[in-house]
């Protein structure tokens, strides 16, 4: 095995590998390079990364991040989408013998077998500094698959990072943190400034910790009906809970039901859905189902 490279992290170092392989920035793959060592060494304090960890990086870039992960976790795999950055990181990582690279759409990847391969289907810790533009499904999509996840601490667009710690009756509320509070704890470690990035993004980003909750906070009958009853109530904000799910034809809920199921709860007909906890929205499909 080689000596590892020097960290990567500071502009300088950043520029340099990217001018040594002629790399040029993909806007389709949303690329944004962090190139702030004290925000890298948050992420990594906030990930809590010990010996006994095996970590699944998505979207490692130059392998800036993959660096300090591999130091501080037993083991690490790197998920890739763009084949110019593959040659990068087999330079960058040459160092550590505990990187597995997968040139590969995170999103098709099977991470249910890669845990059991990698981490013998022990929860892993997903680390990432996300494409802005595919955050959510990203997200979602490990949390809903019920991937052996024990935290999930990513770099977001600001604004999305306060949608999935809010409470209802804010602005922000939505689907989306309801979504989040029914898998995880979420708690924002930091928030960015632009000038930590190369090239630097329009907004303002964050780094946010989703702790996975061991069982749901709520007991809900069918999970997949309590979101499409949570999809169909934000799809059209400031509608009443009531007509935003008689919207929803495939649900099958009549506006007499809702009314009737909401007056059992002691709520208002007129409610809108950015009034309701997830406890309520439980309660609701519960009821539906009886």
């Amino acid at each position: 095995m080689t000596a590892p490279r020097p960290y990567l992290g500071s502009p300088q170092e950043t520029i340099a590998v990217l001018n040594q392989y002629k790399f040029v920035f993909q806007k389709k793959f949303g690329q944004n390079f962090l190139i702030d060592p004290h925000v890298l060494d948050k992420i990594i304090r906030a990930a809590e990364i010990t010996k006994e960890d095996y970590v699944v990086e998505i979207g490692p870039g130059i392998g800036t991040m993959t660096q300090h992960l591999a130091a501080a976790a037993r083991g690490v795999a790197a998920i890739e989408i763009d084949k110019a950055l593959i040659p990068i990181l087999e330079d960058t990582l040459s160092g550590y013998d505990n990187v597995t690279i997968i040139h590969d759409d995170v999103m098709k990847v099977d991470l249910e077998a890669l845990t059991q391969k990698r981490n013998e289907g022990r929860p892993v810790k997903v680390v990432a500094n996300l494409p802005y533009y595919i955050t959510t499904p990203i997200i979602m999509g490990l949390l809903e698959k019920h991937v052996p996840v024990q935290s999930i601490t990513v770099m977001v667009q600001k604004e999305v990072a306060d949608r999935m710690q809010v409470g209802p009756g804010t602005k922000d509320y939505g689907a989306l943190s309801l979504a989040v509070q029914y898998y995880a704890s979420p708690y924002i470690v930091a928030n960015v400034p632009a000038n930590c990035f190369l090239p630097r993004p329009k907004v303002g980003s964050a780094v946010i910790r989703l702790t996975t909750h061991e069982s749901p906070p709520v007991k809900v009958k069918d999970e997949k009906l309590m979101f499409a009853i949570i999809r169909a109530s934000f799809n059209q904000r400031r509608k009443t809970l009531q007509n935003g799910i008689s919207h929803a034809a495939e649900l099958g809920i009549s506006k007499e039901q809702t009314v009737k199921v909401l007056e059992e709860m002691g709520l208002s007909p007129s409610i809108r859905g950015e009034a309701m906890t997830l406890a309520q929205f439980a309660e609701f499909t519960n009821r539906v189902l009886k």
